[in-house]
């Protein structure tokens, strides 16, 4: 393959980034072409801007959101393997790697992993519990105005009094665990990445 993506990866960080995150070397490659046509700068980094252009992104009410997830606190770039390291929490859990050793670190598509991207999503202030205000925020950018404020204010204060546990009028992240357990979460956050 004598693509320029596969030419400027090199095949050690090719099979790191495949330990890392689980995807196959066709996957990877793949993916490094999508990311390089996204760099607009051509700098190996993607800002919020380019993932801006994404049309999907562009139009999905919790966009920016999900934009946020794939910059860590305070940087305003994502090299190429920060951003599979993202995507990996989007690949589909297959069958062979359900009973994995139990010693070897939780892979980037664990139930787990796939909760806590969840979570983070809507943990806004990242103080590890979902607040009411938290809620009715992400709530309004799903619904934008299609429902009044007490309605979501309803859905907010039913949503936190049905998942809260400990009485502190927040959801932490075991609580939210919990609520999703019966939710077939491997499926509802899995895309369909091309071998």
């Amino acid at each position: 393959m004598g693509s320029r993506a596969s030419t400027l990866l090199r095949e050690e960080e090719i099979e790191e980034i495949k330990k890392e995150t689980g995807f196959s070397h066709s996957q990877i490659t793949r993916l490094y072409s999508r990311f390089t046509s996204l760099d607009k700068g051509e700098n190996g980094t993607l800002s919020r801007e380019d993932f801006q252009r994404i049309p999907e992104l562009a139009i999905n009410p919790l966009g920016d959101r999900i934009i946020n997830a794939f910059f860590p606190e305070g940087e305003d770039q994502v090299n190429f393997r920060g951003f599979m390291r993202t995507l990996a929490h989007f690949r589909p859990i297959e069958d062979n790697e359900k009973n994995k050793d139990s010693n070897a670190t939780e892979p980037l598509n664990s139930r787990n992993n796939k909760l806590l991207f969840a979570f983070r999503l809507y943990d806004l202030d990242r103080d590890n519990k979902i607040s009411r205000d938290e809620l009715l925020q992400v709530l309004r950018m799903m619904v934008g105005v299609n429902i009044s404020d007490e309605q979501l204010g309803s859905i907010a204060d039913r949503t936190i009094q049905e998942a809260d546990q400990d009485g502190d009028n927040s959801i932490s992240f075991s609580e939210f665990i919990k609520v999703l357990e019966k939710v077939d979460v491997e499926q509802k956050m899995s895309i369909r990445f091309l071998h």
